[in-house]
């Protein structure tokens, strides 16, 4: 017995990995690689350009506001005007933090940053969710509503504790965009606040959904275990927390600040392509040919820029826009023109990818609904690079 045992040990010692037909296609990335299928977003590099369930983003930026895209995310189509009002009374009655959630905003350390902030209570919401322990399809929805309505204020509680300022609430004759604006601006009712409010409106159905991006697909691998809503979406926001992911549009609005004005940008720009420099808010790792995104925002970048009598930053990014695709061939993302806008805003710089957690929120969920409603674990292979075989060394006789 003991004979057979080694003879089958020294041939597996001696044993090759061996390529065959069903050896899986390797791609550093997962680039290129179709991991999933999913109804809620085609990213189209033609013509065709982004579509949510269907419907062409640049329709729905012009067209529809932001929580009627949360509806047709969440719900698979658009809703009527009943749906939708009863979609907006229900975000107002959920639009309170529970009690540990207020707790815990209370005795943050000064020095946390929103984003881990944002993480740690999405988590706490999920110990203290009316469906915690429910993974059903109609209790996932309901979970994702409360998420929707609760993130915006975790966000504006947790900067203006920081920051002394008093606690704004939610009105609810405000559109979802009216009232993130006021939470983190303090900026309401006059006109120039209402032109904001549009744009951040348009930029929130922008950023709602991209298909398998890291967070996206984050979120979905964790859902695939079956697990609960809450910590599907704890996964993404950590993962959207990474500097190759989220925090684009910090950087540029950063980027725009240390240039300071038009008349240094052409020169601090070719400076820093010639030094290696890498330019934030250009290029994508799926749309090679361009973010059709891009445009849509900058014309509202450059509208919000003459109704606030500022067009500082704009110009600014016209004249980086211009070099960097002279230069490079590189054509900007939808970071780019954000940036400009959140500026003009008053949106404090730190909160900009907590921002984008409040439209991107609805893209995660409804991903996660459909994970779950048509689910099989994700698990994919490695290509194995280590040592083939090795003998085992007693401990004493290692060198």
């Amino acid at each position: 017995m003991s004979s057979g045992i080694g003879n089958f040990t020294r041939r597996m010692t001696t044993m090759q990995p061996v390529e065959t037909a069903k050896t899986p296609t390797y791609s550093p990335g997962l680039d290129g690689v179709l991991a999933g299928e999913t109804k809620l977003c085609h990213v189209d590099e033609g013509e065709g350009g982004l579509r949510y369930l269907g419907y062409a983003v640049s329709d729905l930026a012009e067209k529809a506001c932001f929580e009627e895209v949360a509806y047709l995310l969440l719900f698979g189509k658009l809703p009527t005007q009943k749906e939708l009002k009863d979609f907006t009374t229900q975000l107002a009655a959920h639009s309170v933090l529970p009690g540990p959630v207020e707790a815990f905003l209370g005795v943050v350390p000064p020095a946390a940053r929103p984003m881990d902030i944002l993480r740690t209570s999405v988590s706490l919401l999920g110990m203290t969710d009316p469906d915690a322990s429910d993974s059903s399809h109609d209790a996932n929805v309901r979970k994702a509503i409360r998420l929707l309505a609760q993130i915006p204020l975790i966000i504006a509680t947790a900067h203006r504790l920081a920051h002394g300022k008093p606690r704004v609430e939610p009105q609810a004759d405000l559109s979802f965009a009216e009232n993130l604006l006021c939470l983190l601006t303090d900026r309401r009712g006059d006109e120039t606040a209402n032109a904001m409010a549009h744009v951040l409106d348009v930029s929130l159905t922008l950023y709602a959904e991209h298909e398998f991006n890291a967070s996206t697909f984050s979120a979905r691998v964790t859902a695939s275990t079956m697990t609960d809503l809450h910590s599907a979406i704890t996964s993404a926001i950590g993962t959207l927390k990474g500097p190759l992911h989220g925090g684009a549009n910090e950087a540029v609005a950063e980027m725009f600040r240390e240039i300071e004005s038009r008349e240094k940008a052409e020169q601090w720009v070719r400076a820093a392509l010639a030094n290696k420099q890498r330019i934030m808010g250009f290029g994508h790792r799926v749309l090679k040919q361009g973010d059709s995104r891009s445009a849509i925002i900058q014309q509202h970048a450059e509208s919000l820029s003459r109704i606030c009598g500022d067009r500082r930053w704009y110009e600014i990014s016209t004249i980086i826009d211009r070099v960097v695709q002279q230069e490079k061939g590189l054509c900007p993302n939808l970071d780019f023109y954000t940036a400009v806008a959140y500026l003009l805003m008053g949106i404090p710089r730190e909160l900009y990818t907590p921002v984008f957690v409040c439209s991107r929120i609805t893209g995660w969920c409804a991903h996660v609904i459909e994970q779950q409603d048509h689910n099989r674990l994700i698990r994919p292979r490695a290509l194995y690079t280590g040592p083939t075989t090795r003998d085992y060394v007693p401990l004493h006789r290692r060198r």
